[in-house]
């Protein structure tokens, strides 16, 4: 099951993706759609076809986010988070082997198309929250456990990451 918090900069990212995808690109594609069918046979109409698919997708991906958007708690930064990992922390961490990573702890909807955000529901963010800096966390993975150090904890306000 995922977890329905999002930062308010995803929150926007979606409202974004929402009003492109039904305010410009929808009218865009009905009108190529339109303009296909007018043609005649839509059978072995190669224009007709695709863009009728790709409306389909569209309506899919609309419905979506209209039905996930309002299940979303959007959370804010708040100034008792300093000096812990909580929800939108930026946290570089560093193995026993010397690998270090650096990633932001985010919502689900929010990871895709980032290689430096995590789910709140991956076993590395649930075994860093509530931790400090120079804290260790033994993280279980498929792989087995590890063993990491926290080395930095950041909040960045009102920027966009």
């Amino acid at each position: 099951m995922k977890t329905n918090l999002i930062t308010p900069e995803g929150y926007r990212q979606l409202q974004q993706e929402h009003d492109h995808l039904w305010f410009e690109k929808r009218p865009e594609i009905t009108k190529i759609v339109n303009w296909a069918a007018s043609l005649g046979d839509r059978s072995e109409n190669a224009d007709y076809t695709f863009n009728k698919r790709l409306l389909r997708q569209i309506d899919r991906r609309v419905r979506f986010l209209r039905k996930r958007m309002p299940e979303l708690k959007v959370v804010e930064y708040s100034p008792e988070q300093e000096g812990k990992v909580f929800f939108g922390a930026w946290v570089e961490v560093e193995s026993e082997e010397g690998e270090v990573r650096a990633f932001r702890i985010v919502g689900p909807d929010e990871i895709y198309e980032r290689n430096d955000y995590i789910s709140i529901d991956a076993p590395m963010a649930r075994a860093l929250l509530s931790k400090q800096v120079d804290d260790e966390i033994t993280v279980t993975t498929p792989h087995g456990q590890r063993l990491w150090y926290i080395n930095q904890i950041e909040y960045r306000r009102n920027t966009e990451q």
